[in-house]
């Protein structure tokens, strides 16, 4: 096998392994428009947990490599990684869900009655929109950490076999371009489906339903811990 096909390869698998795996996206969208982030604070967060996550994968496929592994070793320990991965996901979706619902109801609108002057006259507002900056300024949003540690742990399952072979071969320079060619690949999908994804959203009428994005980012990321977990997706 030639260097222009272990490229072309590469770069294919990447794609679709990005591609139909939608916990490589769902879970940037749905957190970037719940939490409103901007395009580039989107970007920078999508593009450090594609590091960690492709990064986690080519550490143990050189380590793999360095030692003589096999590949059914290296694979077990992926796909051990993915199991852990996907829990987290359930977790973390579960937990952010029932806190956005929790959010969505504290944030409804109720009526007041007030009286002035011998007149008496009624209001509504919510608690969350009139409090949300005092109870949120000087908290640290750790939403991506526990993404990017999630990812950490996320394996990139078809790049051990890729490495591999042209490190069977002694080739160093064909492992190097596998590398570069699945991480540039997967990592540039992952962006260019959120940001995508993000600017779609936007043209949609969802105004009705903003008070309860949290509660849907949380149950988005929910199920796609729960493909991963028992679809194997």
């Amino acid at each position: 096998m030639d260097s222009s096909v272990l490229v072309i390869t590469a770069a294919s698998i990447g794609f679709f392994h990005t591609l139909l795996g939608p916990d490589h996206y769902v879970p940037f969208i749905a957190m970037a428009k719940a939490r409103d982030w901007s395009y580039l604070k989107t970007g920078v967060i999508t593009l450090l947990c594609g590091l960690g996550h492709v990064g986690s994968s080519v550490a143990l496929g050189f380590a793999g490599v360095y030692i003589g592994a096999e590949v059914t070793s290296l694979e077990n320990i992926e796909s051990l990684r993915g199991g852990i991965a996907g829990w987290l996901l359930v977790v973390f979706g579960l937990l952010y869900f029932i806190w956005g619902i929790k959010k969505a109801y504290s944030g409804r609108e109720h009526e007041h009655s007030h009286a002035h002057a011998g007149f008496r006259h009624v209001h509504t507002h919510a608690h969350a929109e009139d409090h949300a900056h005092v109870h949120d300024a000087g908290k640290a949003n750790i939403t991506p950490w526990i993404l990017f540690t999630i990812f950490v742990f996320g394996p990139c399952e078809p790049l051990i076999p890729l490495l591999i072979y042209p490190a069977a071969k002694s080739s160093i320079s064909g492992v190097i371009v596998v590398t570069a060619v699945f991480a540039l690949t997967t990592i540039s999908t992952m962006m260019v489906m959120v940001l995508a994804a993000l600017r779609g959203i936007e043209l949609l009428p969802l105004r009705k339903i903003e008070r309860y994005s949290h509660a849907l980012a949380g149950f988005a990321v929910l199920m796609c811990g729960v493909a991963v977990t028992f679809m194997g997706l």
